[in-house]
């Protein structure tokens, strides 16, 4: 496939997404969480933009998690993100979200020193229990009527450092570089190595993960739409074709 065809299925996707939106929205039992993860200049935004560019934004909840506040602080790990879930009738999308507890956290550990937690329970298994309770609070999650699927777009080491090299090169992408990007990429090993630990970990039939390659930005959006409109098909197939043929009768 071009880059030309997979523009075509990806402006097919936007609609049939726009459309089931629609019906989720007015069926008001359902709701669609989408969880993006990535290191920098994976094209999280670009992702996220083009892939819901459709959707009515009444019917649409996006939330970027960065550094936790002193009212974060104050609660437990989940307490910042099970707060923002989505209404029922929305989809909800997280850009970062609760993973980054058993990522960033873990590979920076002065992080998790600011977190308040009593010392008798930082211990060497804090990491499994996170997983833990993060793969427990999906299950819970999804028996409440919340989908939950989970994207890990995966830029290579040196695709990375062109998209760098670009916010540097061109005037309009400079406002999106940072000095602590480049920084970050000295731990790229350990976040490697602590993103196949997370998805291991919490890939479930419920809540799935999908590695998505991300060197070339057309291929990951229609990946990411493909995997919304198939397994959103599946999940809400039978709730929402009820729906249409009770109004609709079809």
């Amino acid at each position: 496939m071009d880059k030309g065809g997979a523009a075509e299925l990806l402006e097919r996707g936007v609609t049939w997404l726009a459309e089931e939106q629609e019906m989720l929205y007015a069926q008001d039992r359902w709701s669609l969480l989408l969880v993006f993860q990535a290191m920098d200049a994976a094209g999280k935004d670009s992702t996220i933009k083009h892939v819901m560019s459709g959707i009515n934004p009444q019917g649409c909840q996006v939330f970027s998690f960065k550094q936790p506040s002193s009212e974060d602080l104050d609660h437990d790990f989940m307490w910042r993100y099970v707060r923002n879930l989505p209404e029922r009738g929305r989809i909800g999308i997280f850009n970062r979200s609760y993973y980054e507890e058993v990522l960033v956290v873990r590979v920076h550990p002065e992080i998790l020193k600011a977190q308040k937690l009593p010392p008798p329970l930082v211990g060497k298994g804090i990491w499994d229990e996170r997983l833990a309770d993060i793969a427990h609070f999906e299950d819970y999650a999804t028996r409440q009527g919340t989908k939950i699927l989970k994207f890990f777009l995966h830029v290579s080491r040196n695709e990375q450092k062109k998209r760098f090299i670009a916010r540097l090169d061109e005037p309009e992408k400079t406002w999106k570089f940072s000095p602590s990007d480049v920084k970050e990429r000295k731990f790229w090993d350990d976040y490697m190595d602590a993103f196949e630990e997370a998805i291991r970990a919490t890939a479930f039939k419920q809540a799935p993960w999908f590695v998505v390659p991300a060197d070339n930005k057309w291929f990951t959006r229609l990946v990411v739409a493909a995997a919304i409109a198939v397994i959103g098909t599946v999940y809400f197939a039978f709730a929402l074709g009820r729906f249409r043929r009770v109004i609709f009768g079809t």
